[in-house]
């Protein structure tokens, strides 16, 4: 039975150093002129420590529907998340107020965030998004956008309710000239 062949550069190498004479004849004297050094290993680098998060319950209460938000067309109910993580995130759900005005609304602009997830509770939102165009989100869509996205909202149904989460709690929003 004929042997085969190695099926790769590294198995043919291999073999050839398993039938060198040379290979013997090594393993038995010790060089001394090549010293093994051990590596170093990094010094991790120190994260710095966040505050420990706290848990946070928020039950609904019509009461917490406030229109001191980011926008004069919506109703924000803060669900505790940013005070619990210490600004690591924001969550809230909001509340657009109907019926849509399109000369207020439809406004491009993008968010400076990390991460931004929108869930659609109950109603829906027509947005527009760079690079993505227009869709139209029902109840239980669920969609991100990414830091710094184009985006507007078109329109919505009189009762949309959004659940809108963002990383970190503090941020900027810019609106582009039209």
């Amino acid at each position: 039975m004929a042997k085969q062949k190695p099926k790769s550069r590294a198995a043919a190498k291999t073999a050839a150093l398993k039938k060198s004479p040379a290979r013997k004849t090594a393993s038995k004297t010790k060089s001394t002129a090549r010293k093994t050094i051990k590596a170093k290993r990094a010094v991790p680098v120190a994260k710095r420590a966040r505050p420990k998060q706290r848990i946070a319950i928020s039950h609904h209460r019509e009461e917490d529907f406030v229109t001191n938000g980011l926008r004069t067309y919506a109703k924000y109910r803060d669900l505790g998340i940013a005070d619990a993580t210490h600004g690591l995130a924001q969550a809230h759900v909001i509340r657009l107020i109907g019926p849509c005005n399109p000369a207020e609304v439809s406004k491009l602009h993008f968010h400076d965030v990390e991460f931004q997830m929108v869930y659609v509770l109950n109603g829906w939102v027509k947005t527009y998004m760079e690079g993505q165009g227009e869709t139209l989100m029902t109840a239980g869509s669920c969609w991100t956008q990414p830091p710094r996205i184009k985006h507007l909202i078109m329109d919505y149904s009189d009762d949309v309710e959004l659940l809108e989460v963002i990383l970190p709690a503090e941020f900027k929003t810019v609106e582009l000239a039209a």
